[in-house]
């Protein structure tokens, strides 16, 4: 794989500033764990699976919730990080539509490779041990959707297909019976 690095550094530095203060759901952590986690998981499937735009893969992982959770524009995306950077984000982020879920797969799954990649890494990341409060109907709602990540997206690439399946078994711990 290769990949710009300066591209990273650029867009990585936009997510924390744009992030600054937010925290990851349930923990302490800086928001900018979950998407440089997220770009981590990109990055190693893009070791066994190359693509056409591995910058835009990584970009869009950095940035893929700046719209939906920050003051972000898509318009200064756009400006920062050219066209193809914020249609992947504006695909990524998630709308107060009815059937939100299915909308969004939509949206991604009609985009390009490297989207589809990201949404299946966020994902992943996502099925870590969920927040302590939520519910039991929560969590089991959370898994079902990775399961609709999954058969959706899936053939964009196996081996993220591969980490998502193994955190959604995993995942069953956190699911009362």
């Amino acid at each position: 794989m290769s990949f710009d690095p300066d591209a990273y550094d650029v867009a990585a530095r936009f997510a924390a500033d744009s992030h600054i203060g937010q925290t990851v759901k349930g923990a302490e952590l800086p928001y900018l764990m979950h998407v440089t986690l997220v770009a981590a998981e990109v990055m190693a499937a893009l070791q066994h699976e190359p693509v056409d735009d591995p910058d835009l893969a990584i970009q869009c992982a950095l940035l893929h919730d700046t719209v939906e959770d920050t003051h972000v524009t898509l318009a200064e995306i756009e400006a920062l990080f050219g066209a193809d950077v914020a249609l992947g984000v504006d695909a990524l982020s998630k709308r107060d539509v009815p059937n939100s879920m299915e909308d969004s797969l939509r949206r991604v799954n009609a985009s390009r490779r490297e989207i589809r990649m990201v949404k299946l890494a966020d994902r992943t990341t996502n099925m870590a041990p969920p927040p302590h409060f939520w519910s039991a109907e929560k969590r089991r709602s959370y898994r079902g959707q990775a399961q609709m990540i999954l058969d959706a997206l899936g053939d964009a690439s196996p081996f993220l297909a591969a980490r998502l399946r193994a955190r959604i078994e995993a995942y069953g711990q956190y699911i009362e019976d």
